[in-house]
C-alpha cells in the first residue's frame, strides 16, 4: 500500500507563517457592534437604519407596558438625527454598585445592560438582550441622552459610542414637569450609505404599535417638511379588534371580528417557576383571496411568524373542519379543509405577551418558545369555535368561502402540472410569439431577466443585450390582474406561465426559490401610462405569489430615459422633466436637439444597451417591502375590486402625479 504523504503542503506554511496570538483580535462591544452591525441592527441599508428608531422607542413602549408612560414622541429633525421622547420614570442615572459608573452611562455603552433580565423592573418588554439602545449609540456619529427624574433633568453626551462627558445635571425640574428620558442620536455617516429615513414608514410603524398598546399615545413629527412640519398622533383602546377593522377597511368583510384575549399560566405549581402569558387574538374573514397574516411578541413584529403564527393557524384549521363536519358540510369521505383552504380571504393578528421571549436573532424576526403555539391555539380556538356554534349564517358563509377555495385549490393543483415540466419543455411549450432569448451563462447568481414589454422592446432588447448573462423575456399585452383572480385562472393566463416558466421557482405551493434561474429580475417597460400599469401588473404578480423574489432582494425596475439631447457629436440622456432642464440649462444653447422616447421600441439596440441595460451605466430600482401590512392594503386598495377607495386615493394625489402620457 503506497504510503501518506504527511509533509506540509508549501502553501500552508506560506499562508499559516504568522498565524500566532497577536493574529486574535478581540473587540470590545462597542467596537464590534461598528465592525459588524448586521449583527445587531440587521445591516448598514435603509432598513437598518430605521431599525435604530425602533430599538430607541422599543424601549420608550416598554415603559408603557410596565405601566409609566402614556406617551412617545419622535421627531425627525431637518439635519437628519432623531429624537425619541417618553414621559416614562427615567433612565437611572446614579452610580452603578458593581460597573462604578452612572447606570445611564452603562445602558448606553454596555452591551448585556439593562433593566429586563429579571423581570422585576419590566414584566413584559421587548427589549431583553441589553444590546438595543448601546448598539444605537455604538451605530451614531453623536447621542444625547436627557433624563428627567428625581427633580433634576440629567444630561450626558456620546460619540459613536463612547461618553465624551459626565453625566451631570443641567437643572432642577420646573413645578409639574413630568419624568422620562429623550435620546436624539445622529446615524453616523461611516456605517450608513443612506441616511434619510422615511416619514411613511415610521407611521406605519408606530401605528401598528398603538393598536398593540392600548392607552398609549405616540405622536411621529417630521420636521424636514418646510415651512409647515407634518405630523400624526395615534392612540386607539380598541386593541387587534380595532387593528383588523383597520385593515380590513376598503375589503368586504363575511362576519365580525372575532376576538379573543386571554392570559394563560405555566408552571402554577412551582411558584418559583410560574408565570403567564397573555394572549390577543383578533380574525376576519373577507371575501377577497388575499390572507393577511400579522405577529407580535411584546409588541414586536416577527415577520418570519413562529409558535404564536403556527398556533393561530393551527387552530383556524382545526377549528374550521370540526364545524364543517358536524354541520354536515364535509362528508366522511371528503378530504379535510388544508390551511391553505381556511387562510384564504382571511386577515388574522395575534400577539404575545412574554415574560422571556425567545427570539431568533437581535432582529427579533421570529419567536421560538415553544410553548406558545399550545396556548394561542387553546385560546383562538375555544373563541372561534362558540363563534361558529352560535352565528350559523355567518359560519356558513366561512365554510362556503374555504369550499370555494378548496376547488380553486385542486383546479390550479391540476393546471399546475402543465407548468411542472423541465426547462426546455416549458419554453417549448409557450404559446408566446416572442419566445425567451435566454443566455449563455448557466450561473443563476451571475445571471439576470429583463421582462420587457411586447416585441418590438423585446427585439431591440435581444439584439442591446450582452448575451452571456442578460435573458430576454418579452410579454404581449398586459398580464391577467393577478389580485382580482385565483390561482386557477392565473395558471391559464399564457404570459404569467410563461414567466413562471422561464423564472423556474413555481408558484404557490410549489414555491421554491433556490431554483431562480436569474438572480436579478428586470421589469422594463416604456415610460408612458401603459408601462406603468404593465409593471403594477407584474408587482402584483410578484407580490402575491412569489413574495420571497423581493424580500430576498431579486427584484428590480429599470429607468429608460425620456429624452435624448444632441448637441453636434455630443449626446446626453435625461431620465425626467427636472433633468431634462438642468441639461439644457447647462448646454445654454438653441441648437440642441430634444428627442422625447415613446417607447423602448423607439430606441436603437444600442441606445437602449448605453442608458438601461449596461450595468456601468444604468439605473435600476430595487424593489423592497418595508412594512408587508401596509403593501397588502396597497395592492388590495390599487388593484382590487371595490372602486372607492381607489377613486379617494386617486383623487388625493391627482396633483402630485408627474409624467402622466394624455
Amino acid at each position: 500500500m503506497a504510503g501518506i504523504d504527511r509533509t506540509t503542503p508549501q502553501h500552508k506554511v506560506e499562508n499559516g507563517a504568522n498565524y500566532d496570538a497577536s493574529s486574535i483580535q478581540h473587540l470590545e462591544g462597542v467596537e464590534h457592534v461598528r465592525k459588524r452591525p448586521g449583527m445587531y441592527v440587521g445591516g448598514t441599508d435603509v432598513r437598518a437604519l430605521h431599525h435604530l428608531v425602533y430599538e430607541v422607542v422599543d424601549n420608550s413602549v416598554d415603559e408603557a407596558l410596565a405601566g409609566r408612560a402614556s406617551y412617545v414622541e419622535i421627531t425627525l429633525h431637518d439635519d437628519g438625527s432623531v429624537s425619541v421622547i417618553d414621559d416614562g420614570a427615567g433612565i437611572p442615572v446614579g452610580i452603578h454598585p458593581k460597573a462604578g459608573i452612572s447606570t445611564l452611562e452603562l445602558v448606553l455603552t454596555r452591551l448585556g445592560a439593562g433593566g429586563k433580565f429579571d423581570n422585576k423592573a419590566y414584566a413584559v418588554s421587548g427589549g431583553l438582550h441589553g444590546v438595543g439602545v448601546s448598539a444605537v449609540n455604538a451605530l451614531s456619529s453623536h447621542l444625547r441622552a436627557e433624563v428627567k427624574r428625581e427633580g433634576k433633568v440629567w444630561v450626558q453626551d456620546f460619540e459613536r459610542g463612547h461618553p465624551v462627558s459626565d453625566v451631570k445635571s443641567v437643572r432642577k425640574m420646573k413645578e409639574g414637569e413630568i419624568t422620562g428620558t429623550t435620546i436624539h442620536f445622529m446615524p453616523d455617516e461611516e456605517i450608513f450609505p443612506e441616511r434619510t429615513f422615511s416619514y411613511e414608514t415610521l407611521v406605519n410603524r408606530f401605528r401598528e404599535i398603538s393598536f398593540l398598546v392600548s392607552g398609549l399615545t405616540i405622536a411621529v413629527r417630521d420636521e424636514r417638511v418646510k415651512p409647515f412640519s407634518h405630523e400624526m398622533m395615534f392612540y386607539f383602546e380598541g386593541g387587534l379588534r380595532s387593528f383588523a377593522q383597520y385593515l380590513n377597511r376598503n375589503r368586504q368583510a363575511l362576519h365580525p371580528v372575532v376576538y379573543a384575549e386571554r392570559e394563560v399560566w405555566f408552571n402554577e405549581d412551582d411558584p418559583e417557576k410560574a408565570y403567564r402569558v397573555g394572549i390577543e387574538v383578533a380574525i376576519q374573514y373577507t371575501d377577497g383571496s388575499t390572507t393577511t397574516e400579522l405577529a407580535f411578541a411584546n409588541t414586536i413584529n416577527t415577520p418570519d411568524g413562529g409558535s404564536h403564527l403556527t398556533g393561530l393557524r393551527s387552530a383556524i384549521t382545526r377549528t374550521v373542519n370540526n364545524y364543517a363536519r358536524k354541520a354536515g358540510f364535509l362528508k366522511d369521505k371528503e378530504a379535510n379543509f388544508s390551511s391553505n383552504d381556511t387562510l384564504e380571504g382571511l386577515t388574522a393578528i395575534v400577539s404575545v405577551k412574554h415574560p422571556d421571549p425567545q427570539f431568533e436573532s437581535q432582529t427579533k424576526v421570529k419567536l421560538m418558545n415553544p410553548e406558545v403555539q399550545g396556548a394561542v391555539s387553546s385560546v383562538l380556538g375555544d373563541v372561534f369555535g362558540e363563534f361558529l356554534e352560535t352565528n350559523s349564517r355567518e359560519a356558513r358563509r366561512i365554510i362556503e368561502k374555504c369550499m370555494l377555495s378548496k376547488r380553486a385549490r385542486d383546479a390550479a393543483a391540476k393546471a399546475r402540472d402543465l407548468v411542472r415540466n423541465s426547462r426546455g419543455n416549458l419554453l417549448e411549450n409557450t404559446t408566446l410569439p416572442g419566445k425567451l432569448a435566454d443566455c449563455s451563462n448557466s450561473n443563476p447568481a451571475e445571471t439576470e431577466l429583463f421582462i420587457v414589454e411586447g416585441d418590438s422592446a423585446g427585439g431591440s432588447a435581444k439584439q442591446g443585450r450582452d448575451r452571456h448573462f442578460q435573458a430576454i423575456l418579452p410579454l404581449r399585452g398586459k398580464i391577467l390582474n393577478t389580485e382580482r383572480a385565483r390561482l386557477d385562472k392565473i395558471l391559464d393566463n399564457n404570459e404569467v406561465r410563461a414567466l413562471i416558466s422561464a423564472l423556474g421557482v413555481g408558484v404557490g405551493d410549489d414555491f421554491d426559490l433556490s431554483k431562480l434561474r436569474y438572480h436579478r429580475i428586470i421589469i422594463m417597460t416604456d415610460a408612458d401610462q401603459d408601462g406603468s400599469h404593465i409593471t403594477t401588473l407584474l408587482l402584483t404578480l410578484f407580490f402575491r405569489y412569489m413574495t420571497p423574489l423581493i424580500q430576498d432582494g431579486h427584484l428590480y425596475i429599470a429607468q429608460p430615459p425620456l429624452y435624448r439631447i444632441a448637441v453636434k457629436n455630443k449626446v446626453q440622456y435625461a431620465y425626467g422633466e427636472d433633468d431634462r432642464d438642468r441639461i439644457l440649462a447647462e448646454l445654454n444653447t438653441e441648437k440642441a436637439t430634444l428627442q422625447r422616447f415613446k417607447g423602448l421600441g423607439e430606441m436603437n439596440p444600442d441606445q437602449l444597451w448605453d442608458t438601461t441595460m449596461n450595468p456601468e451605466n444604468r439605473t435600476l430600482l430595487q424593489v423592497h417591502i418595508d412594512d408587508l401590512a401596509i403593501a397588502d392594503q396597497t395592492f388590495d386598495m390599487l388593484m382590487g375590486s371595490s372602486v372607492p377607495p381607489r377613486k379617494r386615493f386617486i383623487q388625493t394625489h391627482a396633483k402630485s402625479v408627474r409624467n402622466l402620457d394624455i
